[in-house]
């Protein structure tokens, strides 16, 4: 990877790690289907009337932006309200990088090396000790929503390589169109008029910075950047980068909201991390895919 792309990538990474606290901060006053539709609609308004639609197919669009925005930020925003501290969710959705390696190998035939192969086991044992460690019903299901959201992730990434979009940031701009109708529907469905009618006696300082460091700086900004290295890219060079989030999100999480992990889940932490370490090295393929036939 480019000097130039690589610092783009740790750039981006570090405003995903910050994002987590400073949701959890929105959290704290709004409800979280209703914070993540607020986050789509100002994601894609008035923006959509000056960025000229991208040239892919409207299917693209509406696939991307439903998961992007209902399967993997819905999930995580309910994860974190129903108690998983910030910088563990930043930990968890990182499981998107060896979903997606999945996804390159089958889909791509993209080939897996001994390295990469050998850093999922280590983040998948680092995982089950997260789950283990987990003080409760409610918090294990919202780690689980965050595990979920995760695979979403990694689908949105596959539809970025094969929509073969070169307008990546009118393509995350009209995609978060498709987000808040679904989002705010299911607000209503779970809650009725209760949410919408609070939000402007919950409106404050904090919840605006939330949102705008959520739709500015985490979503047009870090996804820009972020499917501009995919497409650059192949999926499994760029994927494993995504492991730094969790070292950003966790720090920023025990100085803004201060959540600082025990001693167990420090371990689980050091696991999870060691598999970028061990990810990312050179090494023999040990599993490749035959090339798909030729039409």
């Amino acid at each position: 990877m480019h000097r130039k792309h690589l610092t783009l990538a740790v750039l981006v990474t570090a405003l995903w790690g910050l994002n987590f606290p400073i949701t959890k901060l929105g959290l704290a006053h709004v409800d979280p289907l209703l914070l993540t539709g607020l986050r789509f609609a100002l994601c894609a308004l008035p923006w959509v009337f000056f960025v000229k639609r991208p040239k892919v197919a409207v299917r693209w669009l509406g696939a991307y932006g439903l998961i992007f925005g209902v399967a993997m930020w819905a999930l995580i925003n309910l994860g974190i309200a129903m108690g998983v501290p910030p910088g563990s969710a930043s930990l968890l959705i990182q499981f998107s990088a060896f979903f997606t390696l999945a996804w390159g190998c089958l889909l791509f035939r993209e080939p897996l090396t001994g390295p990469q192969l050998v850093g999922i086991g280590l983040a998948a044992t680092g995982l089950v000790g997260i789950l283990a460690a987990s003080p409760g019903k409610t918090t294990t299901t919202g780690l689980l929503l965050v595990l979920i959201s995760a695979l979403a992730w990694s689908i949105g990434n596959v539809i970025i390589k094969l929509s073969k979009v070169k307008e990546i940031f009118a393509f995350v701009v009209w995609a978060s169109l498709f987000a808040p109708i679904p989002l705010l529907s299911l607000t209503w469905w779970l809650h009725g008029a209760t949410p919408f009618v609070a939000l402007a006696a919950q409106t404050n300082a904090v919840v605006v910075f939330s949102l705008v460091f959520q739709v500015y700086a985490a979503t047009h900004f870090c996804y820009w950047g972020w499917n501009y290295l995919l497409r650059e890219y192949p999926v499994s060079t760029v994927a494993p980068l995504s492991l730094l989030i969790p070292v950003f999100g966790i720090v920023s999480s025990a100085l803004i909201v201060n959540e600082v992990p025990s001693g167990w889940e420090w371990l689980c932490i050091a696991l999870i991390l060691s598999a970028l370490a061990v990810g990312m090295k050179k090494g023999r393929v040990v599993l490749r895919r035959k090339p798909l036939p030729a039409v």
